[in-house]
């Protein structure tokens, strides 16, 4: 299995109304130190119906500006559409929908 496999294949397990962050998903890939890895294969994420990387935030709970699939406003529309709420500061709040990882 690829690095870039068992990233999608974590990220695939994240369920709707959960976030995980990059450094989360490194280390359940197999390497802590991937967090940047994981930008990058979201970015290239061939299957967004089956992958679901605006799942995926970083460790602020902050979203991506380059979000691969239409930008910021997309990421924060999709997570809403999945329940998730924000913060004044557009951030989601990793202590209510941060994912446990099982």
């Amino acid at each position: 299995m690829t690095t870039f496999e068992k990233i999608y294949d974590v990220v695939r397990k994240i369920p709707r109304g959960k976030v995980a962050t990059y450094g989360q998903i490194a280390a359940l890939a197999g390497n802590p130190k991937w967090s940047r890895v994981v930008g990058y294969a979201l970015h290239a994420n061939p299957d967004p119906d089956g992958i679901p990387c605006y799942r995926v935030v970083n460790r602020f709970g902050g979203l991506s500006s380059a979000f691969a699939f239409g930008g910021i406003n997309e990421q924060e529309r999709l997570l809403r559409e999945d329940g998730i709420e924000f913060r004044s500061n557009g951030t989601v709040d990793l202590n209510k929908y941060l994912w446990n990882g099982l």
